[in-house]
């Protein structure tokens, strides 16, 4: 019973981030985070980022993998499959009432208007999620160095017109990442032999 009661909380929980935000997934980092983490309680701070490191590096839309992670860790399989239904859930309704009448819906002023406030709205948002991560990160001399190595090529990339996939981003910084963590674990191990 306490189960059924964990996954319906967490099925009402999804279905309201997914109807209350719109941009996507990384507009959708901010209300996540005060759901997940200062509302409910149901996952730390530090495992939430870590929680968007793996939603971001594996394929399909970030919203979706993490509602798939916390609907698991919470309630097991069925608890990620109705996390993942719910979030869906309000963009497919929405999507198929706006097909049915696309073309008249495009064509008034207003919904022209209030497209460009949502887009407004949606550039705060993945703007502060970024800005909010970036002040709670872990600052050491490589996560600083990654990071602004990865803002330079990216604007550089952008003002060049050179195409550059975010993934080989995330690739790069994995690749560094372990390469700095061996090497330092090697070191340790090293310097444990010499003291024998």
């Amino acid at each position: 019973m306490n189960k059924f009661k964990t996954i319906l909380k967490l099925f009402f929980t999804m279905l309201k981030i997914g109807l209350f935000t719109f941009g996507g997934g990384y507009a959708m980092v901010v209300l996540l985070e005060h759901e997940l983490v200062d509302k409910k309680g149901w996952i730390e701070r530090a495992d939430f980022y870590d929680m968007l490191a793996i939603a971001e590096s594996t394929p399909g839309p970030i919203a979706i993998n993490s509602a798939t992670f916390i609907g698991y860790r919470l309630a097991g399989v069925l608890g990620s499959i109705f996390a993942t239904v719910a979030v869906c859930i309000p963009s497919i309704v929405i999507i198929y009432l706006i097909s049915l009448f696309f073309d008249a819906f495009l064509s008034i002023t207003l919904v022209g208007y209030a497209f460009k406030g949502i887009q407004a709205c949606v550039s705060y948002l993945i703007l502060s999620a970024g800005i909010k991560m970036i002040k709670k990160l872990d600052k050491n001399a490589l996560s600083v160095t990654l990071m602004v190595l990865s803002l330079g090529v990216f604007i550089a990339f952008t003002l060049l017109s050179i195409s550059f996939s975010s993934i080989f981003y995330i690739l790069i910084g994995a690749g560094v990442s372990l390469t700095v963590y061996l090497i330092s674990l090697a070191s340790k191990k090293f310097k444990k032999g010499d003291k024998k």
